[in-house]
């Protein structure tokens, strides 16, 4: 019915008119086209990853939505178990000015103020920037708290204390996100998060350890914290 009314009001139009009807029309189709395209190309979601440097993010309404996701179940026999014969080797970030060990093996990812190591469900992040001061548990209950959980999905706090590492004192917080919809099935996990904040000499470091809920990585992740030093 559209395509013939445009016709035939074409056809009783001078031809400056016709062009102008013409350019309507196709604005209209364009319009139509992109709204279909749109709905589509969301659908995929975004690779499975939480966010992991939640204390520069500002909340907005987008992320205050993300973060009110519903928790998904946890997988009964989750794929992650970080087997036993697993070999650590050294790794030093001379622009992090640190040190600590990881899994051979795993995938690395090196920024200028990160770096990151993963296989399967399992993942290690530290981050590092300058800071004037150490953090809190007062510090991390009033702004790490807050900005993880509006930067990640279905956000639960399961602990925050002071801890002391060889690598000095720190922060802990044990927490519960989904990971982010996997781009082609749209599945997501039930990831646990234990977050070390470090501090010496103006910098600052955060360890970040993921795996998924009901895995038991309790010794790896030991391995890997105790290891962490300054350089």
């Amino acid at each position: 019915m559209f395509l013939r009314y445009t016709i035939r009001m074409a056809t009783s139009t001078s031809a400056s008119a016709r062009g102008r009807m013409g350019a309507i029309t196709a604005a209209v189709l364009a319009a139509i086209l992109t709204g279909c395209g749109s709905s589509s190309s969301t659908a995929a979601g975004q690779a499975p990853s939480p966010s992991t440097h939640p204390a520069s993010v500002t909340p907005t309404s987008t992320t205050a939505a993300r973060s009110s996701q519903a928790p998904v179940p946890a997988e009964s026999n989750p794929p992650g178990d970080i087997p036993d014969t697993t070999v650590y080797v050294p790794f030093t970030s001379k622009a992090g000015h640190l040190s600590m060990k990881v899994p051979e093996g795993w995938s690395r990812k090196l920024t200028a103020n990160s770096s990151s190591f993963s296989s399967n469900l399992n993942s290690i992040s530290v981050q590092w920037r300058p800071t004037k001061a150490a953090p809190t548990v007062s510090s991390a209950r009033n702004a790490t708290v807050p900005a993880l959980s509006h930067s990640t999905l279905a956000f639960h706090l399961e602990s925050l204390r002071a801890v002391t590492l060889r690598g000095g004192p720190a922060v802990e917080v044990i927490y519960r996100v989904n990971s982010r919809p996997n781009a082609v099935t749209g599945r997501q996990y039930r990831l646990i998060i234990e977050r070390f904040e470090f501090f010496k000499n103006g910098r600052s470091a955060v360890l970040s350890l993921f795996s998924a809920v009901g895995s038991y990585n309790v010794d790896p992740w030991r391995i890997v914290s105790e290891s962490f030093q300054w350089r």
